[in-house]
């Protein structure tokens, strides 16, 4: 395979995974929303910190498994974990 079709090839998957990260972050989206809706009906609050602090270790220690930088990972998780609780927030109007 020619080189710049190397590099072609390995950026088509590229985007391809990026496709599916997108994709699957909408999902996740999705049923963070209903998890808000069903806690601000519940009158429960919109953070979870032991869970989080949970889900964190786990996802380190996948992270670790997959070969992948479980420093990085906590940071996106926690990206993703202050913009869930945002959302909430908005749900309750606070």
């Amino acid at each position: 395979m020619a080189q710049d079709d190397l590099l072609t090839h390995y950026r088509d998957s590229i985007d391809n995974i990026d496709a599916a990260l997108v994709f699957m972050l909408a999902e996740r989206f999705k049923i963070t929303q209903a998890v808000g809706e069903f806690k601000a009906n519940s009158k429960l609050p919109p953070a979870d910190p032991s869970r989080e602090e949970r889900q964190i270790a786990r996802l380190r220690q996948l992270a670790k498994d997959a070969k992948l930088d479980p420093d990085f990972t906590e940071k996106f998780l926690r990206f993703i974990i202050e913009e869930v609780i945002r959302h909430h927030q908005q749900i309750r109007g606070q």
